[in-house]
């Protein structure tokens, strides 16, 4: 970046700003601006405050609207700040940002003669600093003349040392700064030649466009990149819809030049792409990752049916798909595993499950993701998917193998495989509702910011139709919490919490309220017990998650207390009517310790405190 001028920047600023005001969850990029001193305190907490996605966009741009108009000497120092790899593995716009300035696709529209002028502008300036310090080392020089005279008696032999400004280094003019490495004399506009471009370049093949990695390429692995997919130059070339050329040494060009041309010019250097890629990313029947292994053995077996390695091959293929087809195991009728993909955990969903790429099947605490972006979440080093993510201690492949997940079909017509545009929002939230844990879609709401579903009437507060039919981004209050949840000041002690009136930590309430009521997931104390046997002669005065749900929303606590006084009675009255039954006596003593926990949470009640 530093090859860029300021005003090269402050355009590439303006160009972005509203692209990156529409970033989610942006309260790590505001705290990163706010710490680096280019926000307000005051204008941090207000923008990170607001509940309407709406408003928050509109916030954040101001703020870069007024970083561009009010402070464009700090847009180096902004782009220095938000390129932090931690900021850009949150964020994944400021990613392609940054790769559109490393990768020289950015453009400056800066015209030549601004720059010129500038640079007339700057020699005028140095010409001036010239004469100045001419002038001075000439009257400096007379000076230590006249004095060498007066002193050459006294001592003939001393040295005449200079003053600090008798040695003038006269200023070279800086060279022009190019957004692209500069070029050597007589080197050829090459962008192959760069030292920018010494690991990587970046290729077309018809409208598609990747980036190269070229030991990749000379190793024989799949070496162009397209977003967070690897393809082999073979895979490049049939995605971008050239398949029919099978010659990617010429479909594929860097800037007008093919590959072939530059492999035998000596500028790269390609491994054996007709024995296939070492690695394998993709599954070999998926559609965007037929390898170039089974293109070569159609081509092949039109000239030749009777080659023995094709008759092999086609023969396992033929065994693979009976044996998919045919076995079971007793975990087929299970419809949630447990998946790990290093230090990441999620959920696969058996019916979301369609192949690497397509089907939004694993859902973690932060969003959906297909099992190639699980993986690549986990760590981009990672290359197997059916290797790399556990499922239920076993790789995810052998549970393919088992039947108990199945790849779609290249051709399937099914709306993960060809889902349309409503198909892919839809995929972004949960099927079931986060409270109550049923798929039923009547008055249906999806948080914007984060996965999780809603009934209005399970959501805290309810949520109204008129909130749905205004068309603007909802969120949830899970996510409101997280976003505002630590503006609050924490209490003294747990005495000091529940003094406090409801309207006060409202909020802090109906998130805890939530927790507990998804916790329960048999709904053992979402309703009314009263119709228990025996329940009304050992209980006095029963309670429910649900009464309570109602209360809160209907605003009938004055303060804290009232309202966890209500959700403890539910804990005690479990204890009191289940002694004899350890099992029920045991979820509730689950659900009174989650309680507990997450209330000194949010409170900001410290272990001393509480002990």
């Amino acid at each position: 970046m530093d090859w860029l001028r300021d005003n090269e920047l402050l355009q590439f600023f303006r160009r972005n700003k509203t692209e990156m005001s529409c970033m989610e969850n942006p309260q790590t990029f505001l705290r990163q601006l706010r710490d680096h001193d280019l926000l307000l305190d005051k204008t941090y907490e207000k923008v990170i405050r607001m509940q309407s996605i709406k408003k928050i966009k509109n916030g954040l741009y101001e703020i870069l609207d007024r970083l561009e108009s009010k402070q464009p000497q700090d847009i180096r120092a902004f782009w220095t700040c938000v390129f932090k790899e931690t900021i850009l593995n949150e964020y994944p716009t400021l990613r392609l940002l940054r790769n559109d300035l490393m990768n020289g696709t950015f453009q400056s529209d800066i015209k030549p003669s601004e720059r010129a002028e500038t640079e007339e502008a700057d020699e005028g300036k140095r010409k001036d600093v010239s004469e100045d310090e001419e002038e001075a080392e000439k009257q400096e020089s007379s000076v230590k003349k006249k004095r060498k005279l007066k002193n050459r008696d006294v001592c003939d032999e001393e040295e005449e040392q200079p003053g600090p400004s008798s040695r003038v280094t006269p200023r070279k003019r800086p060279e022009k700064i190019h957004f692209s490495s500069p070029l050597k004399k007589g080197e050829k506009n090459d962008i192959w030649n760069w030292d920018l471009y010494k690991s990587q370049l970046p290729v077309t093949c018809g409208e598609k466009e990747g980036i190269l990695v070229r030991k990749r390429l000379a190793d024989g692995e799949k070496c162009i990149a397209v977003g967070r997919q690897w393809f082999s130059p073979g895979e490049f070339e049939r995605f971008a819809g050239k398949d029919s050329s099978k010659n990617w040494k010429m479909t594929i060009k860097c800037l007008d030049t093919t590959l072939g041309k530059l492999i035998q010019a000596g500028h790269l250097k390609a491994g054996n792409y007709r024995a296939g890629c070492k690695k394998t990313l993709f599954p070999t029947h998926d559609v965007t990752t037929v390898s170039e292994e089974e293109q070569d053995k159609d081509e092949d077996e039109d000239q030749d049916s009777s080659s023995s390695t094709n008759i092999s091959t086609a023969g396992t293929d033929e065994e693979g798909e009976r044996e998919e087809q045919t076995d079971a195991s007793h975990d087929s009728g299970r419809k949630v595993f447990k998946v790990t993909c290093g230090p990441l955990a999620g959920d696969l969903h058996k019916k979301r499950f369609a192949t690497a790429i397509l089907g939004k099947s694993i859902r973690t605490e932060t969003r959906w993701m297909t099992p190639m972006q699980f993986m690549l979440e986990a760590s981009p080093t990672y290359l197997s998917w059916k290797k790399d993510i556990e499922c239920e201690g076993k790789a995810l492949g052998d549970h393919i193998k088992a039947n108990i997940l199945r790849i779609h079909k290249v051709r399937c017509d099914c709306k993960l495989c060809k889902p349309r545009s409503e198909d892919l929002d839809d995929e972004k939230n949960d099927d079931e509702c986060f409270i109550c844990k049923t798929e039923e879609e009547d008055k249906f709401v999806v948080c914007d910011t984060c996965p999780r579903s809603f009934h209005q009437k399970c959501h805290l507060p309810h949520v109204e139709d008129k909130i749905i039919r205004d068309g603007n981004q909802w969120m949830c209050t899970f996510c409101v919490y997280k976003a505002n949840g630590n503006l609050y000041p924490s209490e003294s002690d747990r005495e000091a919490a529940l003094s406090r009136t409801i309207s006060q930590r409202l909020l802090h309430c109906q998130y805890l309220l939530l927790c507990l009521r998804s916790a329960d997931k048999d709904h053992i104390f979402a309703s009314n017990p009263c119709g228990l046997e025996r329940y009304s002669s050992v209980i006095k005065t029963p309670m429910w998650l649900d009464n309570v749900a109602g209360k809160l929303q209907k605003k009938l606590y004055q303060t804290v207390g009232e309202f966890v006084s209500d959700v403890q009675l539910i804990f005690s009255n479990s204890a009191s009517y289940n002694q004899d039954n350890a099992g029920y006596l045991a979820m509730g003593n689950r659900l009174k310790k989650l309680f507990d926990k997450e209330f000194n949470s949010v409170f900001n009640i410290s272990e001393q405190t509480v002990g």
